[in-house]
């Protein structure tokens, strides 16, 4: 893997708390970051200032504020993340196969209108903070996590969804059921040496990329290091080492 596919594979989530540091990171990244995912924290605070500033750096960004609303709103809510520039942006799986078709139109709309280019649009299946116990106890369904996220894939390609966002847990799964042209985008990410003797196991870039995901989602090992550019460049030189 060299290092235009390792860039464009990466992205770095914007998770800080000011529109400042953020741009720093833009500002330092950009030559080595694919897509900068800016987030409901980040954008509920700044909006489209971030969205610019990641653009005047000729890098993409990927909006991720999980649309879910009636088909309507979403699909109007769509037009306008792609009319910004979005290259990539989500919807929440739940809100049922019409809304996902509802935002592919309205991107689709907003590319013929503008020109832009088509984004890839992810759906979010179950979130990372959704047990088994919660799925029955507070939301009366009965599959366990797993076999929920692999119903909701499928209504995401049935929709005609790009792909999901999901962890390195249904990784593997997704794959084999939905195909290898059906797009994961794989959070929580760690380099081996960003991890602790006392942590539970975790997912490098590597395995990720091993097990199959397209993009792979950086964030605290990154943003939180004393040495921004050392961390990313410790991370590619991981990824090359480990995808010889």
């Amino acid at each position: 893997m060299n290092d235009n596919d390792i860039k464009k594979r990466l992205v770095l989530a914007l998770d800080v708390e000011d529109i400042q540091e953020a741009k720093e990171l833009v500002e330092l990244l950009s030559p080595y970051i694919g897509t900068f995912k800016v987030g409901l924290q980040l954008f509920c605070g700044y909006g489209l200032e971030i969205v610019n500033y990641i653009k005047e750096k000729n890098a993409d960004f990927f909006l991720d504020v999980k649309l879910h609303d009636i088909p309507n709103t979403v699909q109007k809510a769509s037009f306008n993340v792609v009319k910004n520039g979005a290259s990539f942006f989500n919807v929440h799986a739940t809100g049922g196969i019409e809304m996902m078709k509802a935002a592919k139109q309205g991107a689709i709309e907003a590319v013929e209108k503008f020109n832009k280019k088509k984004p890839i649009i992810l759906a979010v299946t179950v979130l990372t903070s959704i047990s088994d116990e919660i799925l029955k106890e507070e939301l009366s369904n009965t599959k366990n996590s797993s076999d929920f996220v692999i119903e909701l894939a499928k209504n995401a390609k049935k929709a005609g969804l790009d792909g999901v966002v999901a962890s390195a847990k249904e990784l593997k799964l997704i794959k084999k059921e939905l195909g290898d042209d059906f797009i994961v985008l794989t959070p929580g990410i760690r380099p081996k040496w960003s991890s602790k003797d006392d942590q539970k196991r975790i997912v490098t870039p590597s395995d990720a990329f091993k097990d199959g995901s397209n993009y792979i989602v950086l964030g605290r090992a990154v943003t939180k290091a004393a040495d921004r550019l050392d961390a990313i460049k410790k991370i590619y030189a991981e990824i090359k080492e480990e995808m010889k």
